[in-house]
């Protein structure tokens, strides 16, 4: 009974998104077209979609998680999940034949996993050594594939046609590479559960930020994440280190200044 009743509200939720990405594509949006955004009303739609379920489940759930457990902790587990994260962008700083970035992220989490407590303390932002975060995605950019049409994908939010796809192969190594070292299924899907919920914690203050902030929430965090997709395939970490990290949900700046965004009036 339980499993029909999950099956039947999945069923519904896929239904209700297919019928707002429909009235999406069929309302033309008032905004100005921007080139890299040539499905911005669907794309909008999805968003809705997305706003609706995070203000429903994962907000509440990040707000709990940090009302309940203590600062400290949720900074330890914080840091776990992004020194596992360095693991795979030293692999794809490797791919693209960026060794100097490689050569900083493997001292990163080799100092991290050890002195650090196996993450657990960020020593190596600590001595200068500043986190890239590193994808397939970007690994397809510095190869030359064009980024694409900005998407908004149902759950992941801000993407582009190739980012999309690098983020398949994100996916695929975070579930089959370092989850097959789990196998209890259990504790490997509470573990996945908790990363969720981490990430998402992570990005309260910068989301409430924006909502008092931006007069147009969509825009903003596109114009952001392709301005930040941009520089990490040109290069630029240091640019790409102080834009708002949608994504991977990484600490992210939490004031107006920071944001790049006027108080309003």
């Amino acid at each position: 009974m339980r499993t029909r009743f999950f099956t039947q509200q999945f069923s519904r939720a896929l239904c209700a998104l297919a019928l707002v990405m429909l009235s999406g594509c069929a309302t033309r949006s008032t905004a100005p077209a921007n080139p890299a955004d040539p499905l911005e009303a669907s794309n909008r739609a999805v968003f809705e979609f997305n706003d609706a379920i995070d203000r429903a489940v994962l907000k509440p759930a990040a707000e709990a998680y940090a009302f309940v457990v203590p600062q400290p902790v949720r900074t330890c587990i914080n840091n776990v999940f992004l020194n596992l994260g360095d693991v795979w962008s030293w692999f794809n700083s490797s791919l693209q034949g960026r060794q100097a970035d490689a050569l900083n992220t493997f001292g990163r989490v080799l100092l991290n996993s050890t002195m650090g407590l196996g993450g657990c303390l960020d020593l190596a932002s600590q001595t200068g050594a500043k986190r890239i975060p590193n994808d397939f995605g970007v690994t397809l950019g510095v190869w030359g594939l064009d980024s694409g049409p900005y998407l908004v994908l149902p759950i992941m939010g801000s993407s582009t046609l190739r980012d999309g796809a690098g983020r398949a192969v994100d996916i695929y190594v975070n579930q089959f590479g370092y989850g097959s070292l789990i196998t209890n299924i259990d504790v490997r899907n509470s573990i996945y559960g908790l990363e969720v919920i981490e990430r998402r914690e992570a990005l309260l203050a910068v989301t409430n930020t924006i909502d008092r902030t931006a007069l147009d929430r969509y825009s903003f965090i596109r114009d952001a994440y392709l301005k930040r997709r941009q520089a990490q395939v040109a290069g630029a970490t240091a640019e790409a280190q102080t834009l708002p990290n949608y994504e991977d949900f990484g600490a992210a700046p939490a004031d107006e200044k920071a944001l790049g965004i006027a108080p309003k009036k």
